[in-house]
């Protein structure tokens, strides 16, 4: 029989295919005696389960009262016990690595000399299902006496070196299958993706929110400024822009008369890619009627909290071996007040002086649009000089009007909107606002956008007819904020790209 260490050596590119060849020559063996892939076999029990319940068990107490054991898992090792014994390893999906694996002994008295055999052929990554009971062995590890073996699916390439595991970044995302087969890493960050998904939904219906699903074809690109993707539907005859957001559909929706409305949705935009960007990604956006961004704030910080309890066990996190806390108040600054803390030695005068700031952008490669005016300009020179350096949460406020077409205006303060953004770890995490809920002053900011992208601006927004229509039925003050899911995903998994949290992110085409 093949050892482990045998089984597991690393594999050179040109006896691949010899390997293969070898598989495949197996399975033809395998299909000529029958059904090569059968799907009558049915697992009751998970490795992890057994541990859980059985692992403090004494070999005495397990011999007096055995345990029953019907499972499937992949073959991860295989090693032999003498001429007449072996053992193998299978993983299941139960649980982290220790967990979710578990020994099986196989034996020419217990399973038979055709089970032996047969154990001999099978490869490490083939996936088994072994019938048997409990036991311990000398070394007092949980293993199934296997009385009956089955090939369940042959797997016909090689996995990759036990001791390497899947090295190469690119080839993880290319091949997500074996990554999550070979790194525990990879399936603990993906089960915490899920328990954050799992909270947000379970706080949100708390607090009386109703989750909808919104159109991901849109007519006219809304909700956000961005370059979208764009499709031509052939029934219709009609050119189609893949969502950039939900916003325009929920509020929609809040005008009808659902008060709050909430969408875990998928996104794209046709912009760069980068280790923040994927031209595909998730949103948890949501709408409260009768609320502010003040509110609003408050209930972003406590969504985003209790995202990352369940999902990492604390709101004290570690990014880049960093401490990153979340269970303190989150900070509030303004633009200007977050360069006069970061990017210090300005005057008030010169951050209220165009021509200062279109100098000073200069410095850092940026040319500002045409038509932007003081607002934007202060929010360029504040990226360029305060973004990077918010590593605690904190909320910048009061955005400019001109860059922000679906906030409310201040009441108080001229040209500026009740708008946030939130920041973690220099990067931004959320953007909300007070709704403008003003079906004129929402036509005249459309009107404003459209100039712009006459003026040569790719991602301002069009003009949206009926969103306009919408408005004019009357819809109640409301607060609204989209959350980005990979983006905090990344803080709460530690990971430094943000293809790390998506199971399939986009690449270049193989050559």
């Amino acid at each position: 029989m093949t050892t482990e260490n045998q089984e597991q050596a690393p594999v050179p590119a040109a006896d691949e295919n010899k390997i293969i060849a070898e598989r495949r020559a197996k399975l033809a063996a395998i299909r000529e005696k029958g059904v090569a892939f059968p799907n009558d076999f049915v697992p009751r029990d998970k490795a992890a389960d057994l541990r859980e319940a059985h692992s403090g068990k004494s070999r005495e107490e397990l011999e007096a009262e055995p345990v029953s054991v019907v499972l499937a898992g992949r073959m991860m090792l295989k090693r032999e016990a003498g001429k007449k014994a072996a053992f193998a390893t299978l993983q299941d999906s139960s649980g982290p690595a220790a967990d979710g694996r578990i020994q099986v002994y196989v034996t020419l008295d217990n399973t038979g000399a055709e089970a032996m055999e047969a154990l001999q052929r099978y490869d490490l990554g083939d996936i088994l299902g072994v019938e048997g009971t409990l036991f311990k062995t000398k070394t007092d590890e949980l293993t199934i006496k296997v009385t009956t073996l089955r090939l369940i699916s042959k797997s016909l390439r090689p996995l990759p070196d036990k001791f390497h595991g899947l090295a190469d970044q690119e080839t993880k995302y290319r091949q997500r299958y074996v990554d999550l087969i070979m790194n525990e890493e990879t399936r603990r960050t993906f089960k915490a993706r899920t328990a954050a998904m799992s909270s947000i939904r379970r706080f949100m219906e708390k607090h009386e929110f109703m989750e909808v699903e919104t159109p991901m074809l849109h007519p006219i690109p809304g909700g956000a400024a961005a370059k979208p993707f764009i499709t031509h539907h052939n029934a219709l005859d009609m050119q189609m822009y893949l969502r950039i957001a939900p916003e325009l559909y929920l509020k929609r929706l809040v005008v009808g008369g659902f008060d709050r409305v909430f969408e875990i949705n998928r996104n794209f935009r046709n912009e760069g890619v980068s280790v923040r960007h994927n031209p595909e990604f998730t949103m948890m956006e949501f709408y409260a009627a009768y609320t502010d961004y003040n509110w609003i704030m408050n209930f972003t910080e406590q969504v985003i909290r209790q995202a990352a309890v369940d999902a990492h066990g604390s709101a004290v996190l570690s990014y880049g071996g960093r401490e990153l806390d979340l269970s303190k108040p989150f900070h509030r600054l303004t633009i200007i007040e977050a360069i006069d803390k970061y990017a210090p030695g300005y005057t008030p005068e010169q951050l209220n002086d165009a021509e200062f700031i279109k100098a000073e952008l200069k410095k850092f490669g940026v040319k500002p649009h045409a038509h932007a005016g003081l607002g934007s300009l202060q929010l360029s020179l504040f990226e360029e000089t305060a973004e990077a350096q918010l590593w605690e949460p904190t909320f910048i406020i009061d955005y400019p009007a001109e860059v922000s077409p679906l906030a409310r205006a201040s009441d108080t303060r001229e040209g500026v909107t009740e708008r946030f953004e939130l920041f973690m770890v220099g990067r931004e995490i959320a953007n909300g606002f007070s709704e403008l809920n003003d079906p004129e002053d929402q036509a005249a900011r459309f009107q404003a956008q459209v100039a712009a992208k006459d003026a040569g601006d790719e991602e301002a927004m069009f003009y949206d007819a009926d969103y306009i229509r919408a408005l004019e039925y009357g819809m109640p003050p409301a607060g609204g904020c989209g959350i980005g899911i990979d983006r905090l995903m990344m803080l709460i998994t530690d990971s430094p790209n943000i293809r790390d949290v998506l199971l399939f992110p986009h690449l270049r085409k193989e050559d």
